[in-house]
């Protein structure tokens, strides 16, 4: 069949969002080949946290990951039993020893003076440190202390330039330092901040800016070119409608795509090399459609057919790379879920829209080729008394 169906393309999309999601889930990967329940993207200091919970031993499995400002400095993440600070936290910290080699340690930190090495008002089993590309990842089981009934806790995490004598040095005190603590929800896996969040929020204007554009606006104008030029009295509306559609998402999609290579300059060490792979092909794609329209031949050209598939082909791929994309951008933000459920809705809406439109548009064109037929004459005589053909 020369047409290619939008609804079917819509179809495949939602079939590999599995496939995107369990991609993405594993990009951080650890040398053990651990998986954890949870994970969680900290709204600052470009930190991670992978944890399982056992409600039968009361513990928690974590996998912190963070990068600190220097290859020699070091890394922490902490809970609080008793405030949201980082007075009275119970700190797990990551660094490289006077040897060269990794370790993490645990601090007891009840003032606000030099560390000093402690053992925590809880137990910690299992602890280890990796050090890899600039990356610290602290691996730790805790036996979480008494909490009655609540399923929260404070936790706090931080990061530092330097170690002198096998000590942490104290961090910087940046506003995205003095935020970064908030609380965990154990069971459920969500987390809130306790201040600031720029980074988090840069990072939902780029899941917003990309899902509006590449997983939106581009299906959208191509079911406007597909469907509306079928009715001759919209000639050329439906031609600009495409065309503003069209470069309105390539203009949201370069603000999206500029946003995540500011965020990817600032994650070192932590790649979602599918996700950004995706980001990249379409930005090259899209950037070639929107040039093509200054080389669109006229309807009667003899290479008109061939950029019409060229064009078509496009815009397809594209569609289909950015609605993948999508689903892989959501599974690294981690929303809430019913984020998730509303972009599905709407490309189900809009599949379902296509599959109507497309039934309309094929009675129509079925309609007009059966008139056709039936109608070989256009009832004018010659003056042999012969009709002449109609007109093509």
């Amino acid at each position: 069949m020369a047409s290619t169906h939008l609804s079917i393309l819509l179809l495949i999309s939602l079939s590999l969002f599995s496939v995107s999601q369990s991609l993405t889930c594993t990009s951080q990967k650890f040398i053990n080949n651990k998986l954890y329940q949870h994970r969680n993207n900290l709204p600052q200091l470009n930190s991670y946290l992978h944890y399982t919970y056992d409600a039968k031993k009361s513990s928690l499995s974590i996998a912190f990951v963070a990068t600190p400002p220097k290859p020699n400095g070091w890394v922490s993440w902490a809970i609080n039993p008793t405030t949201t600070g980082m007075k009275g936290s119970q700190a797990l910290i990551g660094f490289k020893n006077l040897d060269g080699s990794v370790v993490v340690k645990t601090y007891n930190i009840n003032s606000y003076g030099p560390l000093v090495e402690s053992e925590l008002s809880f137990e910690v089993t299992q602890k280890s440190c990796e050090f890899f590309d600039e990356v610290f990842k602290i691996f730790a089981t805790v036996v979480l202390p008494e909490m009655g009934n609540e399923t929260t806790l404070n936790q706090v995490w931080q990061v530092g330039a330097s170690v002198t004598g096998g000590v942490p040095d104290k961090h910087e005190f940046q506003p995205q330092n003095l935020n970064s603590k908030g609380t965990l929800d154990f069971l459920s896996g969500q987390t809130s901040a306790g201040g600031g969040g720029d980074r988090h929020r840069r990072k939902n204007i780029h899941g917003v800016l990309n899902a509006v554009s590449w997983g939106i606006l581009f299906p959208v104008g191509i079911i406007i070119a597909r469907y509306m030029r079928t009715f001759p009295s919209t000639d050329p509306t439906w031609f600009y409608l495409h065309v503003f559609c069209q470069v309105s998402a390539y203009a949201i999609g370069v603000a999206g795509w500029g946003t995540g290579l500011k965020l990817g300059s600032q994650s070192k060490g932590v790649k979602y090399s599918g996700h950004r792979n995706i980001g990249i092909a379409l930005f090259v794609l899209a950037t070639v459609q929107v040039f093509a329209l200054f080389f669109r031949p006229k309807k009667d050209h003899k290479y008109k057919f061939h950029w019409s598939v060229y064009h078509h082909g496009l815009g397809y791929a594209i569609v289909i790379l950015g609605i993948i994309n999508v689903f892989k951008g959501l599974d690294i933000l981690d929303p809430e879920e019913k984020w998730k459920r509303a972009y599905i809705g709407v490309i189900v809406a809009l599949g379902v829209i296509d599959v109507i439109l497309e039934a309309i548009t094929w009675i129509m064109v079925s309609k007009r080729k059966s008139g056709s037929s039936t109608k070989p004459y256009n009832g004018e005589h010659n003056g042999s008394g012969r009709q002449q053909p109609l007109s093509q």
